[in-house]
């Protein structure tokens, strides 16, 4: 057998390809859009991807499990369970608790494990020409390394009401009933690692053991002394914020998200082009650069989505593509790198790119207006903004700051005042100034705080007490 992890660090986010050596047959399990990294394990290892699956409707990333059926002829498989308001609604095979999806000498039986969401999955994986019995448990989003899944994303971001407690139930007993009767020994590879907003504490290391977990998870004494009440407190408790572009996510990755076949290469655009463009509306600038050169000057209404690490995640943060129809201009150094930021933005579904500049020279300038930490108490500004999330404002704010977090901001306007001056901040300033791009393209006035909390907070410890 073949067991192939491709992690994600944009998105926290593991799919995984397995395959039969014997007659060259693979499944993708979780797979995102941009599939050239699966096509291309695939042809390395003169397999034929057969078969595409997902554990759950996901929330965090638009999966590519349609897309990697439309470009190689596999069979879909999508969960079958949840009951009729938690159906998937594009064509596929449907799995249900102990279905078996067979690749030459694997199988892979469905295991029905909802907590997370009502329709979860956790496939258990059997490599036949080894043993007869299963050996590796790709839990999805219900068992991660020392977490779980969270309950509460359904009332965060699909618009549910109180589901997080029932939620909460049917995971203490998908573990009680499901995870906690397999041996040992079996492998548990996730959905996600650290970094995820789909769990409050998950950790780095990339899989675990069901014996580990069952002795030290958090949850073990709980499952244990079957103490679901306490289990439910300590699981709800201190989750992190969901993004707000998560409702979209899951709306789409219900519904089927839009294939989009073989893309292009991006192209280069000349200058003039771009400066016609910008001045009619008619396309979007995103300046790729870190915040410390953004402020050194970029492209006016620009929005800054830093390329590296957080990309898909900063990106959704800022663009809408149900209601920010304009296309994008990436500021890249070159061809290789726009079309790598193209590829994180697809994985969150922002599809149109018009192409790329390599310099701002000659486009339409602006300078984001920053102020320093001595200068906050007498700016006199109409609300001071925390774009962190609500866990780090609770650990320590400055005293008066209005608490609304960078993935949700764009969708709670209302929060915020029309009219004065905005002093936004986070804790370094990247996410601050991902934020304050986008309200400043709104047409809000944003000052941000130079060098955020943290420049604050030491500003404080550094001024003499009298």
């Amino acid at each position: 057998m073949l067991f192939e992890r491709i992690y994600d660090e944009d998105l926290s986010q593991a799919s995984y390809f397995i395959g039969c050596q014997a007659n060259a047959t693979a499944v993708i399990v979780d797979g995102r859009r941009d599939i050239a990294v699966y096509q291309e394990l695939a042809e390395k290892n003169g397999m034929t991807i057969v078969a595409v699956t997902e554990t759950h409707i996901h929330a965090d990333y638009l999966s590519g499990t349609r897309e990697l059926a439309a470009a190689t002829g596999a069979k879909i498989h999508v969960s079958g369970e949840g009951g009729p308001d938690w159906q998937y609604e594009f064509d596929g095979g449907r799995l249900y608790d102990g279905d078996t999806i067979t690749v030459g000498n694997i199988s892979i039986k469905a295991v029905h494990t909802p907590g997370h969401t009502p329709e979860h999955l956790s496939l258990l994986v059997t490599d036949g020409a080894f043993s007869d019995e299963p050996g590796y448990l790709l839990s999805g989003d219900f068992v991660f390394s020392g977490d779980l899944g969270r309950p509460d994303l359904l009332d965060e971001a699909a618009g549910g009401v109180d589901t997080r407690f029932e939620g909460a139930k049917q995971l203490f007993a998908s573990l009680r009933d499901k995870f906690l009767t397999l041996p040992d020994y079996v492998q548990v590879h996730p959905a996600h690692g650290a970094g995820s907003a789909c769990g409050k504490a998950l950790g780095a290391v990339p899989s675990s053991t069901v014996g580990y977990e069952r002795l030290y998870a958090w949850w073990g004494p709980y499952l244990a002394a079957n103490d679901e009440e306490g289990f439910i407190n300590e699981l709800l408790d201190g989750q992190p914020d969901a993004h707000a572009y998560f409702a979209r996510m899951k709306r789409e990755n219900r519904e089927g998200p839009a294939v989009m076949g073989a893309r292009a290469q991006l192209a280069e655009l000349a200058t003039a082009d771009v400066v016609r463009d910008l001045s009619q509306d008619a396309v979007t600038f995103v300046d790729t650069r870190s915040n410390a050169e953004v402020h050194e000057g970029t492209v006016a209404r620009s929005l800054n989505i830093p390329a590296g690490k957080s990309a898909a995640s900063f990106g959704a943060w800022v663009v809408n593509p149900e209601t920010d129809k304009n296309p994008l201009v990436l500021l890249a150094p070159s061809q290789s790198a726009a079309q790598e930021m193209w590829d994180h933005l697809v994985r969150v579904g922002i599809d149109p790119v018009a192409g790329y500049v390599t310099s701002i020279e000659g486009l339409p300038a602006s300078t984001p207006q920053l102020i320093q930490p001595e200068e906050l108490d007498s700016f006199g500004a109409a609300m001071v903004l925390d774009v962190r999330n609500r866990t780090e404002h609770a650990a320590g704010h400055i005293h008066g700051s209005h608490q609304l977090s960078g993935g949700r901001v764009m969708w709670h306007l209302d929060e915020l005042p029309r009219e004065g001056t905005i002093v936004s901040y986070c804790q370094s300033g990247v996410r601050n100034s991902v934020a304050a791009s986008a309200l400043r393209r709104a047409g809000y006035d944003v000052v941000e705080l130079d060098g955020s909390y943290a420049a604050w907070q030491q500003e404080r410890e550094t001024v003499p007490s009298n």
